[in-house]
């Protein structure tokens, strides 16, 4: 009796050594070990960078209500995420999509769910200055607010020396410096950097009908995903139809319904699910996704194999990395919240 990529032994005297699943190259090619650093060439990071940008992350009064920060909807120590179908922002309100984790995010190709934005320094202004959202009144508000503390304009002076160091792009820039840093390498990375005790035999197992599902189509690269859009309902129509998606930008009816691919890096740990947070559990987001996408009806078995593989796509998170700073305290010449 011989051992295959798809013959997992049951023999309880054959040893559980000549039984390993091998899982060959051709699987393999598409897909990469995640990078240590996103980085850019156009904002080049820095220690004094990072410093700052991790300060602003964690600085509530960079909202109209100065009770909001990136950290309240992307929350560093729960994988990134708020847990919620959409987040809650100014005066209660709710947008219409689900907050994706920002780990990892610095190496998608773009960023939100529409690409409206090309990298994360870009994605940083959004919310600030989104009435939803942290509801800035303005960029002057914003400059006139980190002017207001002291050691703000010394923190922006280092991180950028030159003359009008603090301003919003200088700002999303440090934020971006911070984000680029945010990696979560898993055991997947070491089985691919050649580890093959990295992963069980189950784990293996799961990648293999994630694999023959058609699942790498659209989850590739070393984000598994990240590095493209489509459209939502390829092989049968979409039961949600409010949300246009990158149409709504492009102004393009070809692009009704199409989405950025999101990351399955630490998707065990990032739900709900999908652009607008309508599906809580991995399983059913697996289920959906063959049926919607794929055309094919999985079988529990199947659903609960794929799963057990993405557990191996969780990270360790950076504990001393994202440990909240301690922020400056206001001044007389600080604006007050704004609460209602």
């Amino acid at each position: 009796m011989s051992c295959t990529t798809f013959l997992i032994c049951s023999l309880a005297t054959l040893a559980p050594a000549l039984c390993a699943i091998d899982i060959s190259a051709d699987r393999l090619r598409p897909f990469a070990p995640l990078p240590a650093v996103a980085n850019s060439a156009t904002n080049p990071i820095t220690e004094d960078k990072v410093a700052l940008g991790r300060m602003l992350y964690f600085e509530p009064r960079l909202s109209r209500s100065q009770t909001l920060s990136c950290n309240s909807c992307h929350d560093l120590a729960k994988y990134g995420v708020d847990a919620e179908p959409t987040s809650t922002g100014f005066r209660g309100q709710h947008g219409a999509r689900n907050a994706p984790t920002v780990y990892n995010a610095a190496a998608h190709f773009v960023q939100f769910w529409d690409g409206r934005a090309a990298d994360v320094e870009a994605q940083a202004k959004g919310p600030m200055m989104n009435p939803v959202e942290m509801a800035m009144p303005s960029e002057k508000h914003v400059v006139e607010l980190l002017n207001s503390i002291p050691e703000y304009g010394t923190l922006f002076r280092k991180a950028f020396p030159g003359s009008d160091p603090v301003t919003l792009d200088h700002a999303a820039a440090a934020i971006g410096a911070f984000e680029r840093k945010l990696m979560t390498p898993s055991r997947w990375d070491a089985f691919l950097n050649g580890d093959a005790s990295a992963l069980s035999d189950a784990e293996k197992s799961g990648f293999i009908k994630f694999s023959d599902a058609g699942c790498p189509a659209c989850h590739n690269g070393p984000l598994l995903g990240g590095n493209s859009y489509k459209k939502l309902g390829v092989a049968k129509r979409w039961p949600d139809g409010k949300d246009r998606g990158r149409a709504t930008i492009s102004k393009d009816s070809g692009d009704k319904f199409v989405f950025k691919v999101p990351s399955l890096r630490n998707i065990a740990k990032t739900g709900p699910y999908f652009h607008n947070g309508s599906v809580p559990a991995l399983d059913s987001a697996i289920t959906t996704m063959a049926e919607y996408q794929l055309g094919r009806r999985l079988s529990a078995e199947d659903v609960k194999s794929i799963a057990t593989w993405m557990d191996t796509l969780t990270g360790q998170l950076p504990a001393e990395y994202i440990t909240p700073p301690q922020l400056p305290p206001s001044t007389a010449k600080t604006p007050r919240p704004e609460t209602d």
